[in-house]
């Protein structure tokens, strides 16, 4: 795992030894920084990471401009490899690491213009409204501006619904096993 592109091009990421992860490969990392570049993101923007493993999405929009990163994660031994990565980068005072259930994440209201959402793959299978996901991605329409963007990474199997409250998906892309689905904050 490396960073692809911007401040800290090409600085390789300390990934987990013993710990149990599926990290985003390169390829489909800078399809996605691709794809979000077309909506100006992450430039200037306050991004949470939620689910964040070592923190390769989060870094990466650091790397390319982010202002801002919160870092959900909820593994003790993931959260030491996260921190070690950001002593690497030395992005100081523009992120911060909270130990929780990343599900249970409610940001203040306007918090984020860009929210990764990489939960456990056995998280996704559900993707009813109800499902936690559909939870989270509902709590995040209501909390987050008109135009806001989230990401939620799935198996390639699974597709989320149209919309969750005032989340609405804009994109979908399928790289190998792995499904990228693009959702915007559209307030009527």
């Amino acid at each position: 795992m490396r960073i692809i592109a911007g401040e800290k091009r090409g600085m390789r990421l300390l990934g987990p030894r013993d710990i149990s992860s599926r990290p985003i490969t390169d390829r489909v990392k800078e399809s996605l920084f691709n794809i979000l570049a077309k909506y100006d993101l992450p430039a200037g923007s306050t991004t949470a990471d939620l689910f964040c493993g070592v923190g390769s999405l989060g870094l990466e929009a650091l790397s390319r401009g982010a202002e801002f990163v919160s870092f959900v994660e909820r593994e003790p031994r993931t959260i030491a490899v996260l921190k070690k990565n950001l002593a690497r980068f030395g992005f100081s005072g523009r992120w911060q690491v909270s130990r929780a259930d990343a599900f249970g994440f409610t940001p203040a209201p306007g918090g984020f213009d860009l929210v990764f959402v990489d939960p456990p793959y056995s998280a996704t299978a559900d993707t009813a409204a109800a499902g936690p996901v559909g939870r989270l991605l509902a709590n995040l329409g209501e909390k987050l501006d008109n135009g806001a963007v989230a990401v939620v990474r799935t198996r390639k199997t699974v597709r989320l619904v149209d919309s969750y409250g005032d989340m609405r998906v804009i994109e979908r892309r399928s790289y190998g096993s792995t499904s990228l689905t693009i959702l915007m904050v559209k307030q009527e």
